[in-house]
C-alpha cells in the first residue's frame, strides 16, 4: 500500500511538472492532475491540500537535484574562476529543464510563508556554494558578491524564460562575462 501511494504521489508530481511547463500556473489544476494521472479528482486531494502544496513538494524534491548538478559542475572546474563560471552556466543550463520551468511557473505569492521560506533557504544553500570561490578570487565581501552574482543569474533566467530576442547561449555568455568581469564586458 505504501509503495502504491508513493508511486501515485510521484505520478502526480510528474503530471504537475508537465502541466506547469506546458501551460504555466493556470494549467495546474486538480482536475487536470486527476486527468493526467487517471485518478479521481477527490483522490488528488488525499495527496495535496492545494496547488501551493504541490509546488512546495516539487521544490523539495527537485531543488536538491539542481543544487547537486551545480555542485558537480563546480567540482569539475580547475580554479576559482572556473567554479564561478560553472555556477552560472549550470544554473542557466537548467532553465530548459522541465523541472525548473515547472517550479518557476508559479509565483512565490501563491505559496504560504513556510513554503516561501523553504525555497529561500534552498536558494541560500545554492548561493553558499560559490562564496568560497569568490573569496579565492579576492573579493573582500564574498557572501555579498555571491548574493549579487545570484541576482545576475536570476535576471538571466528570467530573460531566457521570456524567450528574449537573444539566443539563450548569448544570454549565458553575457551572464558569465558579467560574473567574471563586471560591466567591463
Amino acid at each position: 500500500m505504501a509503495e502504491h501511494r508513493s508511486m501515485q504521489r510521484a505520478a502526480l508530481l510528474d503530471a504537475a511538472r508537465s502541466l506547469l511547463s506546458e501551460g504555466g500556473t493556470e494549467a495546474l489544476t486538480f482536475p487536470a492532475l486527476a486527468e493526467r494521472t487517471g485518478l479521481a479528482r477527490s483522490s488528488v486531494y488525499e495527496y495535496f491540500r492545494s496547488r501551493a502544496a504541490v509546488v512546495e513538494e516539487l521544490c523539495e524534491v527537485d531543488f536538491p537535484l539542481w543544487a547537486a548538478e551545480v555542485a558537480a559542475a563546480m567540482e569539475r572546474a580547475e580554479n576559482a574562476e572556473g567554479k564561478v563560471e560553472a555556477y552560472v552556466r549550470q544554473q542557466l543550463a537548467l532553465v530548459g529543464d522541465r523541472r525548473h520551468r515547472a517550479v518557476v511557473a508559479i509565483s512565490a505569492s501563491e505559496l504560504d510563508a513556510g513554503a516561501r521560506e523553504k525555497i529561500r533557504a534552498a536558494h541560500g544553500g545554492l548561493v553558499a556554494m560559490v562564496v568560497e570561490a569568490l573569496g579565492e578570487m579576492g573579493h573582500g565581501q564574498p557572501r555579498l558578491a555571491a548574493m549579487l552574482l545570484q541576482g545576475v543569474v536570476d535576471a538571466a533566467v528570467r530573460r531566457i524564460e521570456l524567450g528574449a530576442a537573444e539566443d539563450p547561449a548569448a544570454i549565458t555568455d553575457a551572464a558569465v562575462a558579467m560574473a567574471l568581469r563586471g560591466v567591463k564586458g
